[in-house]
C-alpha cells in the first residue's frame, strides 16, 4: 500500500483501489502490520462516534482500514479510507491476522509486531514475550492461536525467527547467520505453490517453499522475484523448530526478512509496560 499525494493506491492481488490516508499531523504509519480486529459496523471511540464501516484494525491505538471518504488527497486521522464497495469486498475476503504492508517512497517500512506493543495480545490475553533463555534454542506454542493466517519474521540484527498466526506469536527460535555483518535488506515475500530447487539448511530432506517478492516502494525490484538463494543459504535454525513450523507455510503465508531489530527490548516502537485500560475495541 504505497502512500503518495494526493491519495494512494491499495492493491490486493489484481484489484487496486484509490485510498485516502492520514492528513498532515495525523500521518498514517508505515510498516508491516497484521489485522487485530474486524468489525463490520464499527464506530470510533475517539472521533464523535463516527461510523467506520468494514473496519479492519491494524494497531492497538486505532489505525484501521475502513470505508470512508476518498476526496483525492489525505484527509483521515491516520486510518486508511477505502471506497465503500472495495472495503466490503476486502472485509469479506481477508481473514483476521492478514498481513498489511504500508510504505512510502521515502523510507522502507518498519516492523509493527502487534504483541510487542502491550502486555496483552490482540485478543486481550496476557502475552508471553520473554526472551529465549541461553539454553533454550526455540519456543513453539501453536495452541496459543490454533488457526488463522501465518506470517514469519526473520531479523538479522537479533538472529531470530518469529512465527505469528492470526497476529499472535506462536513460536520463535535462535538462528545462525553466515557472514552476519553482511546486510539482507528489507523484503516481504509471499508463499506460492511449489518449491525452490534447494533444501533447507537445517533439514536436508525438506524442500524450500517457493516465495515470491511483494513489490513496495524502495523494493520494486522484488516483484515476482524469488528470495536471493545466497541469503537463504546463510540462515540455519534448530531442526525441530523448522520441522514443526514447516506444515504452516502454505500458499499465502507471508515472510519478512529484515536487518532491523525486532525483539521487545530493542524494537524501535514504544513498549507499554503497564496500562490500566483494556485494548480499544
Amino acid at each position: 500500500m504505497p502512500l503518495k499525494a494526493p491519495a494512494a493506491i491499495l492493491a490486493t492481488g489484481a484489484l487496486p483501489s484509490l485510498v485516502s490516508t492520514g492528513k498532515p499531523g495525523h500521518e498514517t504509519p508505515t510498516g508491516v502490520f497484521t489485522t487485530i480486529l474486524k468489525d463490520k459496523d464499527h464506530h470510533s471511540s475517539k472521533y464523535n462516534n463516527a461510523a467506520m464501516p468494514y473496519t479492519q484494525k491494524i494497531t492497538n491505538d486505532g489505525v484501521a482500514l475502513h470505508a470512508g471518504g476518498i476526496p483525492g488527497y489525505p484527509e483521515s486521522h491516520g486510518c486508511v479510507h477505502l471506497p465503500s464497495e472495495y472495503a466490503r469486498l476486502l472485509f469479506e475476503a481477508a481473514p483476521k491476522g492478514m498481513t498489511v504492508v504500508i510504505a512510502n517512497k521515502k523510507s522502507a517500512p518498519d516492523i509493527n509486531h502487534p504483541a510487542m506493543l502491550a502486555p496483552v495480545d490482540p485478543n486481550g490475553k496476557l502475552s508471553d514475550l520473554t526472551r529465549l533463555a541461553p539454553n533454550e534454542p526455540f519456543r513453539w506454542q501453536p495452541e496459543k492461536s490454533p488457526s488463522g493466517p501465518v506470517s514469519v519474521l526473520i531479523s538479522r540484527y537479533d538472529s531470530r525467527i518469529l512465527v505469528m498466526r492470526n497476529g499472535i506469536e506462536i513460536g520463535r527460535a535462535k538462528i545462525t547467520i553466515q557472514d552476519p555483518t553482511t546486510p539482507f535488506g528489507t523484503h516481504v515475500y509471499m508463499a506460492q505453490e511449489g518449491f525452490l530447487p534447494m533444501v533447507h539448511a537445517s533439514a536436508k530432506d525438506l524442500p524450500l517453499h517457493n516465495w515470491v517478492g511483494m513489490a513496495m516502494p524502495g523494493h520494486m525490484d522484488d516483484l515476482n522475484r524469488t528470495p536471493d538463494p545466497n541469503a537463504i543459504k546463510r540462515i540455519s535454525m534448530p531442526e525441530a523448530f523448522i520441522r514443526a513450523a514447516y506444515p504452516l507455510f502454505v500458499p499465502g503465508t507471508t515472510l519478512m526478512l529484515t536487518d532491523a531489530p525486532v525483539l521487545e527490548s530493542t524494537t524501535n516502537v514504544n513498549l507499554t509496560i503497564f496500562d490500566t485500560l483494556a485494548p480499544e475495541k
